[in-house]
C-alpha cells in the first residue's frame, strides 16, 4: 500500500515534513468532529422525536376513542392544532416505505425512535419535503397523516462549530507551516551550499536554524575550509613539480637535439617525450578542474569545437545528435569549458586509440546533459568498467607505453570533472558503433 502510495506523496523535506504535521491533526479533528457530531444529533434527536412521539401517542388515542369519523376528524383537527402539527384525516395511500436522504443521520434516528414509540406508525417519510416529518399511522377510521416541522423532531446542525473548526485548523496549519519553513529554509541553504562546492562553487553560507542544524553548518564550514586548504597546498606544490621537471626535461630534449641522429638518440627522444606525456598526464589529473571558474557555455559550441578541433588533428571522429538547446529553456548553462574540454579530448583519444573510428554527440534530459562518445573498438567488459576508471588502472598490460597508449588516468580525469558538474562518468556498449560507450553526464 506504501509503495502504491510513494509516487504521490512529497519528494522534499519540507513537504514530508508538511505531511507529517498537518495530517494527523485533520485526520484526528476529523475523526473527533464526527464522533462529536453524530452523537450530538442522535441524543438530542432522540430526546426530540421521543417528545412529539408523546404527543402523537394522545392524537392516536383521542380518535381512537371518537364514536364516528366526524368526531374523530374533529378532535383531530383540535388536538392538532393545540400541538402543533399538521393532521389529515383520512390521510390518503402512504408512501411504499421510508424514505431518508443517504447523508441525514438524524433522519435515522427519527424514524428509529417514532416506531419503537408508536407502532400503529406505517411509513416516514423525510425525503420529500426535508422540512417536514411526514407519518402514517393506522386508526380505526382509516390512514391518517401528520405532518411535523423537522426542527422541533432532530437537531439542527452546529454551525457554528463547525465554522469555528475550520478557522481554527486553517490558522493553526498557517502558523505550524511558518514555524516548519523557519525550520526547513536552513537545512536547504546548507544543502545548496554543499551541492555548489560539491561543483567547485563557493557560495556565502551562514549558519542557522536549530542547535543541530547549526553544529551541521559549522561542520561543514570547518571542511569546506580544509578542502580550500588542501586544495590550494596541493596546486602550490604541484607548481612547484611542474616547474621542477620541466626544466630537467627541457634541458634533456635540447641535448638530444644537439646530439647527432642514430638510433640511440632517437630511442632516447621516445623516453624524454614519453616521461613530458605522462607528467603532463599526471599534473592533468591531480589539478583537476579546481582552478577553473564556472561560466556561462553553449554546450553546442562547446562539442563543435572539440569534435572539429580532434578532426583537424587527424583524428577519425565526427559529431553525431546535438540536442541543445532545448526549446522554451536557456541557450547557456554555467560549465568549466576547459574541463569539460579536456575530458571530451580524452574520452575522444581513448575511442580512437582502440578503434577506427569515433562519435560524439549531445543529449538533453530533464535535468541532466549526456556527452555521449561512442567507438567501434572492442569496448570494455562490464566486469572490468568500473576498474578502467580508476587512476593508474590500463586494462591492456602488454600495451606498451611507447606505442602510444596513454597511463591509465583519461577515464579517471574525465570521472572527476563529471562529478565536480554534479553528475557521472558512465561506460557501457554503443548499439550503434557495436564498440564502447561513454556517457559524461552533467547537472543541467
Amino acid at each position: 500500500m506504501v509503495l502504491r502510495l510513494k509516487p504521490f506523496l512529497p519528494r522534499g523535506l519540507f513537504g514530508r515534513a508538511a505531511l507529517i504535521l498537518v495530517l494527523p491533526i485533520v485526520v484526528l479533528q476529523l475523526v473527533v468532529a464526527a464522533t462529536f457530531i453524530q452523537r450530538h444529533f442522535e441524543g438530542v434527536t432522540r430526546q426530540m422525536s421521543e417528545g412529539i412521539a408523546i404527543e402523537i401517542r394522545h392524537l392516536l388515542a383521542e380518535v381512537a376513542a371518537a364514536p364516528d369519523l366526524a368526531a374523530a376528524q374533529g378532535r383531530a383537527a383540535d388536538l392538532g392544532g393545540a400541538l402543533d402539527l399538521v393532521v389529515s384525516l383520512p390521510g390518503g395511500p402512504p408512501a411504499a416505505a421510508d424514505a431518508r436522504a443517504f447523508w441525514d443521520w438524524s433522519g435515522r434516528v427519527v424514524i428509529q425512535t417514532l416506531r419503537a414509540r408508536l407502532p400503529e406508525m406505517e411509513v416516514a417519510d423525510l425525503l420529500t419535503n426535508t422540512r417536514q416529518v411526514r407519518a402514517w399511522f393506522r386508526t380505526p377510521w382509516g390512514e391518517m397523516r401528520i405532518e411535523v416541522d423537522r426542527r422541533r423532531v432532530s437537531a439542527s446542525n452546529p454551525h457554528q462549530l463547525l465554522v469555528l473548526m475550520v478557522l481554527a485548523s486553517v490558522v493553526m496549519t498557517a502558523v505550524a507551516f511558518v514555524f516548519l519553513r523557519n525550520q526547513m529554509t536552513p537545512i536547504a541553504r546548507l544543502a545548496k551550499a554543499a551541492e555548489a562546492f560539491g561543483k567547485g562553487q563557493v557560495v556565502p553560507y551562514r549558519p542557522r536554524g536549530a542547535l543541530e542544524v547549526r553544529a551541521a553548518g559549522h561542520a561543514f564550514l570547518d571542511m569546506r575550509a580544509r578542502i580550500e586548504r588542501q586544495i590550494e597546498a596541493r596546486t602550490m606544490m604541484l607548481s612547484g613539480v611542474s616547474h621542477d621537471l620541466r626544466t630537467p626535461l627541457t634541458r634533456m630534449k635540447l641535448a638530444l637535439s644537439l646530439m647527432p641522429e642514430d638510433d640511440e638518440t632517437e630511442a632516447l627522444a621516445q623516453d624524454v617525450a614519453q616521461m613530458e606525456r605522462m607528467v603532463n598526464e599526471f599534473l592533468a589529473f591531480a589539478r583537476g578542474d579546481a582552478m577553473e571558474e564556472a561560466v556561462p557555455v553553449d554546450p553546442a559550441a562547446l562539442v563543435t569545437g572539440v569534435v572539429e578541433a580532434a578532426a583537424r588533428a587527424g583524428q577519425p571522429v565526427t559529431l553525431g545528435a546535438v540536442d541543445w538547446p532545448v526549446v522554451g529553456g536557456p541557450s547557456l548553462l554555467r560549465l568549466r569549458p576547459d574541463a569539460l574540454a579536456r575530458a571530451l579530448e580524452n574520452l575522444i583519444g581513448n575511442a580512437v586509440r582502440h578503434g577506427t573510428r569515433a562519435e560524439v554527440s549531445l543529449i538533453t534530459r530533464e535535468r541532466m546533459l549526456r556527452f555521449v562518445v561512442e567507438d567501434d573498438g572492442p569496448g570494455i567488459p562490464r566486469e572490468q568498467r568500473d576498474e578502467a576508471m580508476q587512476p593508474f588502472r590500463r586494462l591492456d598490460s602488454a600495451r606498451n607505453p611507447n606505442s602510444g597508449g596513454g597511463v591509465g588516468l583519461g577515464l579517471a580525469i574525465a570521472a572527476d570533472i563529471a562529478s565536480s558538474h554534479g553528475g557521472a562518468l558512465r561506460l557501457g556498449e554503443s548499439e550503434r558503433l557495436g564498440g564502447l560507450r561513454a556517457e559524461l553526464s552533467v547537472v543541467r
